[in-house]
């Protein structure tokens, strides 16, 4: 299993970083807009829906994220879309997670598999966007969903239920406790400090979405930094609940060792749009 999840991310490195890295933001465009469509087939598999009809979710996805793509969406500033996707992000969430798993069949499947095509491609215009904006504010956003993970993991192991008794959420995901959640956010804020200070002393060209923030104010970066890091959590759980609901460890077996897309990328689902959303914000 350690070899498999080794290779597999060798190989979505060996593809991701000459994609980003590149001058040009269409070949990281195409290379997302890949994973995004992968993203909405295991959507629909995780909804009841299989074999063509999957395919054709994926196909609806990749249409919807082409047309804003050659409409000129991309270089469109779209604020109200992070804002109004940013509340149904902060108020669905909270919603489904109160609801369990087993309120999410209740929930009618094409309000179900058309919710997951728009967070999709709300996604991906947002990273897109980020990438269009700059590395150095991308990349500050994809690391603060991956330090609160990390920090989140090793809080919990060393804390977990120490100054709390109970769970986080023990019906979706066991093993997950609050003072991972806490510690998720502790380390999301020494990330925020940490990087205005760099973007200060290295004179970056372009502000991360740290230091756009912190032109705004100390104190919204610290609100920021604790929401961004709590709505990964959300992100996390509601894959989590809906994989419960459908009976499945992992969305699929697209990324050996890793299991599927969805896995990868749900932490990121709702921080991409928010951080968009309070990038917006903070610059008007």
């Amino acid at each position: 299993m350690l070899k498999q999840r080794v290779i597999t991310a060798l190989v979505l490195l060996a593809i991701l970083l000459p994609a980003l890295f590149y001058p040009s933001p269409v070949p990281f465009t195409a290379v997302v807009l890949v994973l995004m469509a992968a993203g909405a087939w295991e959507w629909a598999r995780l909804n009841g829906v299989q074999g063509a009809g999957a395919l054709a979710i994926g196909g609806v996805c990749v249409a919807l994220c082409g047309a804003t793509w050659a409409l000129g969406g991309l270089h469109v500033p779209l604020p109200w879309v992070w804002a109004v996707g940013g509340a149904a992000w902060v108020l669905g969430g909270a919603w489904l997670l109160r609801g369990g798993v087993a309120g999410w069949p209740r929930v009618p499947r094409a309000v179900r598999l058309v919710g997951g095509i728009l967070a999709l491609w709300m996604a991906w215009v947002a990273v897109v966007q980020a990438r269009m904006t700059g590395i150095n504010f991308l990349l500050s956003i994809l690391v603060l969903v991956w330090v609160a993970d990390i920090f989140a993991y090793f809080a919990g192991r060393a804390f977990g239920l120490r100054f709390t008794r109970s769970k986080l959420a023990p019906s979706i995901s066991p093993g997950k406790s609050w003072e991972g959640v806490w510690g998720g956010m502790a380390g999301v804020v020494v990330l925020a400090c940490a990087w205005v200070a760099a973007d200060r002393y290295f004179q970056a060209g372009v502000p991360s979405f740290y230091s756009r923030l912190a032109a705004s104010g100390w104190w919204l970066v610290l609100i920021g930094a604790v929401f961004m890091a709590a709505m990964s959590v959300v992100g996390d759980l509601v894959e989590s609940l809906i994989k419960r609901s459908a009976g499945a460890k992992d969305s699929s077996a697209l990324l050996p060792g890793h299991g599927g897309v969805l896995d990868r990328i749900d932490a990121l689902l709702p921080t991409l749009p928010l951080a968009l959303m309070l990038s917006s914000f903070a610059a008007a």
